[in-house]
């Protein structure tokens, strides 16, 4: 009886304060929870999303989930300096789980004592709960807890559009899609994606497709071991779904109860050796996550799979092992705030962390295009730290379903998407060992997690250097305008809030061309900083600044390129002298000496060119 009067204050009371103290005045008044003062009410509500005062009183018996999100947050700023992608998982993955070991265990005694079902998470400093409004008050109420977050499910549709399937004995050789963006010609200099690990969450996988069994990292031709290669992050029955899951729950081996997970894994690595060559990056291993439970999915399954990826488990969910963490993961799923995503320091604190350990966070823009700018409105597409691909055709017009920038939910105004890719017709694998044409931004995402795979085959060296790999990505886009305007862009402007920086080419951003003549490739001038469409471009410095007689000159290097110092006393000469000479780059601030300056030289100028 007392749910359905707090479902009264939801309808009556304005505020959530208000809500919150005339709900607690109820409770009391059923010793569900002690009297607590007016002052206290305020300042324990403000820290509960909406979301979860809605969804507990809308219930039978008043029970919902949520998260809590402690104030106490790691700091892995000193991750961006590390060099290697495994010193950089290492590093992320001690600092998480001691922080999160180090401050929840007075929480989890809480909530044991409560008798409430709970999962602890250490990619955030977070704790998944299923609990009643005095659980929730309790929670918010403690001073070590930021925030009481929704945890709402949330389904992932596509456009509205027939599945077209097509039986095992079809081939069809190179698809139109992997074509478009140059990968055959990647291939072609010896670049699949060897040595390389893509990863997807989605509604799961059919790991032994013809297109992908081979290619996944937990088959070796003979044997197979799902150990480190597959994790289930969904445990039950969602409450939208009706019936038996499928497949079941807590898998495992991968399975795919939708269908959308394996079209996904097929377009990043798809090959199955007789003529579908569906995927950008044959070459590549692949592992995966089911993230959703029949299309439904939410921000504590998307975090469990992020957290899987950084430190993979075995089966059991022991001895996590952050070397073998994927190069990129695939994201073709999105959680809007009309159903409840409406807590950013959650799912953009996991998404961070992840980017932190050396992962390329790859993510589908969103299929709410036809509502015009502005529609990449949804997590994660909205963050910095994800790189968001819109939707292209095969004519590399944009697809009217694709959702366009700016990002204007959060305040930001960022330019949305970074890249787009082909994602109308695509053909890929799908279940049960059949292909299908589907589109959406979901098929796009992959194409572009694929051409990372391609990009750190051809560069080793960029494994586990998340922001490069992006700028190499855009930079070497095919740029693509349109008549649309998106966040007060001109129409030819390049980057725009339609396209992004354009459409993904693989071949391109191998960087192995030379855009301005110079004779360095793209790759090296994108490095280094230069415009690779100037060949006079040169690298910014940082400082000069005097010891005695030396001057000293600072600028950012980065490891595996060499520079050159030089000077001159009158710009209009054209004449720069060298002071040193084929100086290594050491990926930190580097800086030259110049002992040949005097006190009695009234002024140089220096600058910095890179050398091959």
């Amino acid at each position: 009886m007392w749910y359905l009067f707090c479902w009264a204050c939801v309808k009556s009371t304005t505020t959530i304060a208000g809500l919150a103290a005339s709900c607690l005045t109820l409770l009391a008044s059923v010793n569900l929870t002690a009297q607590i003062a007016p002052s206290a009410v305020d300042q324990w509500a403000q820290k509960v999303d909406p979301w979860v005062f809605d969804s507990s009183v809308a219930t039978s018996n008043g029970y919902t989930e949520f998260v809590i999100f402690l104030n106490e947050q790691a700091d892995l700023s000193a991750a961006a300096s590390l060099k290697t992608k495994l010193e950089k998982g290492e590093f992320v993955y001690r600092k998480l789980t001691e922080t999160a070991r180090q401050t929840q265990a007075p929480i989890l005694a809480d909530l044991t004592a409560q008798g409430a079902s709970h999962q602890p998470f250490w990619v955030a400093n977070m704790i998944w709960v299923r609990g009643d409004l005095s659980l929730v008050q309790r929670m918010a109420a403690r001073a070590d807890v930021k925030r009481v977050c929704a945890n709402p499910t949330v389904y992932v549709p596509e456009p509205t559009a027939p599945v077209t399937r097509a039986p095992l004995s079809v081939s069809s050789g190179v698809e139109w899609n992997i074509s478009k963006v140059h990968a055959t010609e990647a291939w072609s200099l010896g670049y699949t994606g060897q040595t390389v690990v893509v990863a997807g969450q989605d509604t799961g996988y059919q790991w032994n497709h013809p297109a992908l069994i081979n290619h996944y990292r937990g088959y070796d031709g003979v044997s197979t071991n799902h150990n480190y290669n597959w994790h289930d992050a969904i445990h039950s029955n969602d409450v939208h779904n009706s019936g038996t899951n499928p497949c079941g729950y807590n898998l495992l081996a991968p399975c795919d109860d939708n269908g959308h997970g394996t079209h996904t894994v097929g377009t990043m690595v798809g090959d199955d050796g007789a003529g579908n060559q569906i995927g950008m990056a044959p070459g590549a291993k692949w592992i995966g996550c089911r993230n959703m439970e029949r299309g439904w999915g939410s921000p504590a399954s998307y975090s469990e799979c992020f957290q899987w990826f950084i430190a993979p488990t075995d089966l059991n969910g022991n001895n996590p092992d952050p070397s073998k963490a994927p190069d990129v993961i695939n994201n073709s799923w999105y959680c809007p705030a009309e159903e409840g995503c409406t807590s950013p320091e959650m799912l953009q604190t996991v998404v961070d962390n992840t980017r932190a350990a050396g992962i390329v966070v790859v993510v589908s823009a969103g299929n709410s295009g036809l509502s015009g700018c502005s529609s990449v409105s949804e997590e994660p597409a909205i963050y910095d730290a994800s790189l968001s691909v819109g939707a292209t055709d095969s004519s590399d017009n944009i697809a009217n379903f694709s959702s366009r920038g700016p990002v204007t939910v959060d305040g930001s105004n960022r330019l949305k998407p970074n890249l787009s890719a082909p994602g109308v017709n695509v053909r890929s694998s799908y279940p049960t060992s059949t292909y299908a044409v589907l589109s959406g931004t979901s098929m796009a995402g992959p194409h572009v997690a694929g051409a990372v795979a391609l990009l750190i085959s051809a560069h080793p060296e960029l494994r586990g250097q998340p922001d490069t790999i992006q700028s190499l990505l855009q930079q070497l886009a095919t740029p693509l305008t349109n008549s649309e305007v998106c966040g007060g862009l001109a129409a030819a402007n390049v980057p725009n809030n339609t396209f992004g920086w354009g459409r993904l080419d693989a071949l391109a951003s191998l960087g192995l061309a030379d855009s301005d003549g110079d004779g360095m490739i793209n790759y090296s001038e994108i490095l280094a900083g230069t415009n690779l469409r100037d060949s006079s471009s040169v690298l910014r410095i940082t400082t000069i600044t005097r010891n005695n007689f030396d001057l000293l000159v600072t600028f950012s290097s980065v490891t595996n390129r060499s520079y050159r110092l030089e000077r001159t006393d009158d710009l209009t000469s054209g004449a720069w002298t060298t002071v040193t000479n084929n100086i290594s780059g050491t990926g930190a601030p580097l800086t030259l000496a110049d002992p040949a300056a005097t006190a009695t030289n009234s002024q140089f100028f220096y600058r910095i060119r890179l050398q091959q």
